[in-house]
């Protein structure tokens, strides 16, 4: 019988299409309708594939999640969070438990430190910061409590290159997880699961997305069971992805490899520059042969030093802030990966939270600057940095 008072609020389906649309669809739809109950019940069970409730995943992460478990040759799907600290979060709080015990590295990015020093051991789970590219020394750090060791291949902003390949035996000999972060590196330049890594973490915010517009990340396991367990985690702590973000991640990936190699070569550029202007105390680049892990990363890195390039100035906060001043047409922003070069001052953003003393530690002092190249012709780009420079310490 028809329905006098008018049609339902939702009756019809999407038109047909005999063709299909090139670009991927944005799907910010948060529920998803199923026919039946029995049919829900095949989608929770996996015996159907299909989505419920955007929580527990929805179109656009999947599609993020494929391109980047391709480029990472991971062996199981996975997770996109709602950022890169939600991916880190889920690692650190969705595998462990209280009376664990968790090694970091020493020069994680800051907030991962944090969550290291402050907010696990709250939790009950203690936790050990050693230097990543001192095997020997994660040996004696190892508990009979140890659950994981948790490490970047590159480190933030210091660019210490791990001993990935000698710390992956240990956490096979040890039986513990590896877990790496590769959001500096990227998998344009390793695959930590080639290395024998457990875990797989990215900011995906950064290099991969590209544009400074999408805050994202990933995580994924090679064993089946974490893997679920990560993906549980997500859920129930609520690290829901946008599907906006998604769909602006998907677009920054297809252009990542070109994106990537052109900053690559233009860091290279400017780090060889950087160590000849006046007014630099110090270059950090992995490519240099006067970087204290050159050896570790040709082997690691098969020659892909990446975007990251860090350099002090000799002076202090005065002289900072003058170079920024000075740095026309450059962000000074505490990012990376933009396809504009960015600037950023650890001891007034990422370590903010250190003391003068622990900074010092890490060699990390009121001239310290990480840059992350962009897109931006080299000998342009230079000049910016000479002048900028120049400025700054003939004030």
């Amino acid at each position: 019988m028809k329905n006098e008072k008018g049609s339902l609020v939702r009756p019809d389906a999407l038109p047909e299409s005999a063709s299909r649309p090139v670009v991927t669809p944005l799907s910010p739809s948060v529920v998803y309708a199923s026919d039946t109950p029995d049919m829900l019940d095949r989608q929770y069970d996996g015996d159907l594939k299909g989505y419920t409730y955007a929580r527990e995943g929805h179109p656009n992460a999947d599609v993020v999640a494929k391109r980047i478990d391709r480029l990472e040759g991971a062996p199981q799907m996975g997770v996109v969070t709602s950022s890169g600290m939600g991916a880190v979060s889920a690692v650190l709080l969705g595998l462990t438990r209280a009376g664990d015990h968790v090694i970091g590295g020493n020069q994680l990015y800051g907030r991962s430190l944090r969550m290291m020093t402050e907010d696990l051991p709250r939790l009950g789970i203690e936790t050990t910061l050693v230097d990543p590219g001192d095997t020997e020394a994660m040996r004696t750090a190892l508990r009979r409590e140890t659950r994981m060791i948790v490490i970047e291949v590159a480190s933030n902003p210091t660019l210490r290159v791990a001993d990935l390949e000698g710390l992956a035996a240990l956490c096979r000999e040890a039986g513990v997880l590896l877990v790496v972060d590769n959001t500096f590196t990227t998998p344009r330049a390793i695959r930590p699961f080639d290395w024998g890594a457990d875990i797989v973490i990215h900011s995906l915010t950064k290099l991969l997305a590209g544009h400074s517009d999408v805050t994202l990340g990933y995580v994924a396991a090679r064993d089946a069971t974490l893997n679920d367990r990560l993906r549980v985690f997500t859920v129930t702590a609520g690290m829901t992805p946008s599907p906006f973000d998604c769909w602006l991640a998907e677009r920054g990936l297809l252009s990542f490899e070109l994106r990537f190699d052109r900053a690559q070569a233009t860091a290279a550029e400017l780090a060889d520059a950087l160590a000849e202007f006046p007014g630099v105390r110090r270059v950090i680049y992995p490519g240099r042969p006067d970087h204290p892990d050159h050896t570790r990363a040709k082997t690691l890195l098969a020659g892909q030093f990446c975007n990251m390039v860090s350099f002090e100035l000799t002076g202090d906060r005065t002289v900072a802030n003058a170079f920024t001043r000075a740095a026309e047409g450059l962000s000074f922003a505490p990012t990376l990966g933009d396809v504009g070069t960015t600037i950023s001052h650890p001891a007034s953003s990422s370590h903010r939270a250190l003391s003068p003393e622990k900074r010092a530690e890490l060699s990390m002092s009121e001239g310290f600057f990480r840059v992350s190249v962009g897109l931006e012709d080299p000998e342009a780009l230079c000049a910016v940095f000479q002048n900028a420079i120049t400025a700054a310490t003939h004030s």
